[in-house]
Order: structure tokens, then sequence, then C-alpha cells
């Protein structure tokens, strides 16, 4: 079993960066793909963007291209997502994710097995 634990959230004016942390515990295998996905209230859950494993490829969403950077800290079991120049519309509850998948679909949440519990985040104009 996995565990999934997210930080950083918060509130930030439009423009403004945050970095967020999902540190993981349990079975870590070593051949995961870590994504970061988002949801508001009453929408579809969408992935935002992903790393491989080893952290050989990234992925983003187009909406985040540019702006958003994932990574990882294998020696802490630690992923990030640096988000910087945020916009309104990037106001989510953001979770973090483990998948076992190493196919070409990144982004289909179902094909992650092991999810955190989120970490709001704010940006006001």
């Amino acid at each position: 079993q996995v565990q999934l634990a997210e930080s950083g959230g918060g509130s930030v004016q439009a423009g403004g960066s945050l970095r967020l942390s999902c540190t993981a515990s349990g079975y870590i295998y070593s051949g995961f793909r870590w994504g970061w996905f988002r949801q508001v209230l009453g929408k579809e859950r969408e992935g935002v963007a992903v790393i491989s494993r080893g952290g050989g490829n990234t992925y983003y969403a187009d909406s985040v291209k540019g702006r958003f950077s994932i990574s990882q800290d294998v020696a802490k079991n630690t992923l990030y997502l640096q988000m910087n120049s945020l916009a309104p519309e990037d106001t989510a509850m953001y979770y973090c994710a483990a998948s076992y998948y190493s196919g070409d679909y990144v982004f289909r949440d179902y094909m992650y097995s092991y999810w955190g519990q989120g970490t709001q985040v704010t940006v006001s104009s």
C-alpha cells in the first residue's frame, strides 16, 4: 500500500507562485509514474502534469505549459509542482497520484492507483 500526502496549497493573488509537495510512504515502486491532477467542485478532474518513471519525461496540460513544472526527489520520496504566474482559473483542489501504467494516456485518472487527500489552491484576481 502507498500513502500520499500533499502540502503547500494556499491562497495567492494572480501572478503569484506556489510550490506543492507530495510525500509518499509505504511500498514505493521504482517504476511509478507520478501525476498532479486538479478538480473544481462540480467539474471533472483534470490532469495537470505528469512525470515518468525516473523523471525522464514530463507532460503538461496545455493550460499550464510554461507556468508549471513537475519534479521529484527520489531520495525523499517527494513529488513537487512549482506553479508560477498563477491565474484565478487555476483555483482548484490539487491531488497527487501514482500509477503503475506506462502507456500513452498519461492524463487518464483511472489509470492511477493511489491518490492523496488533496490540497486547496485559491487564486484571487
